[in-house]
């Protein structure tokens, strides 16, 4: 089994958060560890691990995963940070308090993560996990209890049903979509596939997507809400953007070669919450795709060429 795998489900007994779950937290977990493509489980160690020089620089060595200089904060805020809240990492255990953004800052495994990982496919795996758990808790339930306490984002679908969305600006941009965007522009489209940036799938109708060529099994590469208006034909391709993600060229050629096979016409589709977010990710935006603002829900700005070009009355 590959490593990056084995790690997924690491994390996962450890009760990290769907978000955390990904390549990136993977083979950050891997690099804490000292673990190789082809070390054995049980060489797993603790080490001072600073975030470029220490962990990125082994993920290139070990893995042939290259990451721009720029992902250092990602790592940073939304894997090790997590990592040490959920106490499988330990922030500066080799040098206590180093000074406010001191280049000696470091990271290493904890004492009872290293444990389970060297444990992991042996018979004593599930009572370390267990042991983990029991004296550390969950991050993922933690982190929904508190979710839980906010204030949800109630939602209308086009046929009537109402669901909540956890809080926050990226699910608000997903409400507009739904009930300011859907109703001007896709107007008899169904909602095929909709994310939570908590519960990931909120609205999955797995027949349809596997019938126009998206499987639903894939849906960490699906955008964030997938629309589907029949009579046209047209399959709209959503993305929420509010820290990142619009549709960039790489984003399109991914989802251009699922959909090889569908009958479908894709319309990809970048929704902002406003034109200060649009501004930030203008240089990313794909030509031949669509931008949606949701304070000018009444207009769209189309990255076409001369698809619309000329007079108008």
């Amino acid at each position: 089994m590959p490593k990056t795998k084995e790690a997924r489900e690491i994390l996962k007994a450890l009760g990290l958060p769907v978000a955390q779950q990904n390549e990136i937290s993977a083979l950050t977990l891997m690099a804490l560890a000292g673990l190789g493509p082809d070390d054995p489980r049980a060489s797993a160690k603790r080490v001072k691990r600073t975030v470029s020089k220490g962990i990125m620089a082994f993920i290139s060595e070990k893995y042939g995963k290259t990451y721009a200089p720029n992902t250092r904060e990602t790592v940073r805020r939304q894997v090790l940070h997590q990592f040490v809240q959920a106490r499988i990492a330990d922030y500066n255990p080799f040098e206590p308090e180093p000074p406010t953004n001191s280049p000696r800052a470091h990271y290493a495994i904890s004492e009872s993560a290293l444990t389970v990982i060297r444990t992991y496919g042996s018979p004593r795996w599930a009572s370390a996990v267990a042991r983990f758990v029991a004296k550390h808790g969950s991050l993922a339930v933690k982190y929904a209890g508190r979710r839980s306490s906010g204030k949800l984002v109630p939602l209308t679908l086009p046929d009537g049903r109402r669901v909540k969305l956890s809080p926050g600006v990226h699910n608000r941009v997903q409400k507009a979509i739904i009930e300011e965007f859907a109703p001007r522009f896709a107007y008899d489209a169904e909602v095929l596939y909709l994310g939570d940036t908590a519960k990931k799938n909120v609205i999955m109708d797995s027949a349809t997507l596997a019938e126009i060529g998206l499987a639903a099994n894939d849906h960490d590469k699906l955008p964030d809400m997938v629309l589907f208006d029949r009579h046209r034909g047209w399959l709209f391709l959503i993305e929420a953007v509010t820290s990142h993600g619009p549709m960039s060229p790489k984003r399109v050629v991914e989802l251009a070669e699922r959909l090889k096979t569908t009958k479908a016409s894709p319309v990809y589709v970048s929704a902002f919450p406003n034109i200060a977010t649009f501004r930030k990710h203008m240089k990313d935006i794909a030509w031949e795709t669509e931008v949606w603002i949701a304070d000018i829900p009444d207009h769209m700005i189309h990255f076409n060429g001369d698809r619309f070009l000329g007079p108008r009355k």
